[in-house]
């Protein structure tokens, strides 16, 4: 599996090393005026890190090509304190790309990612987790963009203003006006569109918004497992005309009933129904590592991933059907959303906008 994932490198939708980072640093509680470089200074991730699910000789061991990190914001911090913290969070991850070039690099296009990939590097997208860290504000949103943002997650567990969650009381009844204008925005920036934690309101709301494919960097299946953060399946059923991509993820209440039972064959599970429902062409992987507790077993870090590719060719699945899988699918949507950018009516942030 090793061999198959070199020659089609993982591209994971959904990692949290750099909130774990910020933990390990200064607790559970959250410190104003928090260094990210005390993080990075500190937490040697070339040399293993078993308190962790995520470090650079396990990245190598699992196939990983391409990351998303998140750049995750906790529901507590609101308005400014959480555009300081997205800010203090993006900051740490540029700093740890700058600590280990030989083996990160950033990336922001799809093309990055594939010469990331040929030269060694795991390529390290970003993504934002929680609509609230922009602080209702469109040119946060930009600001977030132009420093190497390249999802975010609409809302987290709490609603926002202008979204619901799936894990709050309904308050927006799905996108707000406001919310279409963000959801816009991201189609004119080129930011991906991301549907994990969003309510299904919200989900269909964006659905019928986006002029872009969108994506779920960490959700797995409603129909095998009754959890709400989970994507039911006429949404499922949607990305076939949206393009997008559900991304499953591994978080054991989110992929078994009974958490304690949770395995690499619940995995399995969501990963086979996405395809029925969705199709082999909307379905990649999020694991969510360093982002809860406990993982199922077989899965218990970033080096698990070949164990699951080699279960799914024991299932009968073929080279390309993997393929699309590992990170075929997710680069698609990548390079559709540049390309819807790149004919919006008003330019994207990319440095100087033109005359």
């Amino acid at each position: 599996m090793r061999a198959f994932l070199a020659a089609a490198p993982l591209v994971d939708g959904h990692n949290d090393l750099p909130w774990a980072m910020r933990e390990v640093i200064q607790g559970e509680d959250i410190v104003p005026g928090f260094d990210p470089r005390a993080a990075v200074d500190r937490i040697d991730i070339a040399a293993g890190r078993p308190d962790l699910h995520t470090d650079l000789p396990r990245l190598r061991a699992g196939g990983v090509g391409a990351q998303f990190w998140s750049v995750y914001v906790p529901c507590e911090l609101t308005g400014h304190a959480a555009v300081t913290a997205v800010l203090e969070q993006i900051e740490l991850v540029h700093l740890m790309l700058a600590r280990y070039p030989d083996d990160l690099r950033l990336a922001t296009t799809a093309a990055e990612v594939d010469t990331a990939v040929r030269t060694g590097r795991v390529a390290s997208l970003l993504g934002a987790e929680g609509g609230h860290c922009i602080g209702e504000s469109l040119g946060a949103l930009g600001a977030l963009y132009r420093l190497g943002v390249r999802y975010m997650t609409l809302t987290h567990n709490n609603n926002v203003p202008w979204a619901d969650s799936a894990t709050d009381a309904p308050s927006a009844g799905g996108l707000t006006s406001f919310g279409r204008s963000v959801v816009s925005e991201m189609n004119r920036l080129g930011m991906l569109v991301d549907l994990s934690h969003v309510a299904p309101t919200t989900m269909r709301d964006a659905l019928d918004t986006s002029a872009a494919p969108v994506i779920f960097s960490h959700s797995s299946c409603r129909a095998v497992t009754d959890h709400p953060r989970n994507v039911p399946d006429d949404v499922l059923a949607r990305l076939a005309d949206n393009g997008g991509v559900c991304m499953i993820t591994f978080v054991p209440r989110f992929v078994s009933d009974d958490q304690d039972a949770a395995d690499l064959a619940s995995v399995v599970r969501h990963v086979e129904h996405a395809r029925e429902v969705a199709g082999v062409d909307h379905i990649g992987i999020g694991g969510d590592y360093d982002g809860c507790p406990v993982l199922p077993t077989g899965l218990r870090d970033v080096s698990c991933y070949p164990d699951l590719f080699a279960a799914l060719f024991d299932r009968g699945w073929s080279d390309e059907e993997c393929t699309k899988l590992a990170g075929g699918n997710v680069l698609r949507v990548l390079a559709a959303a540049e390309k819807v950018a790149e004919h919006a009516v008003t330019p994207r942030v990319r440095g100087a906008v033109p005359n």
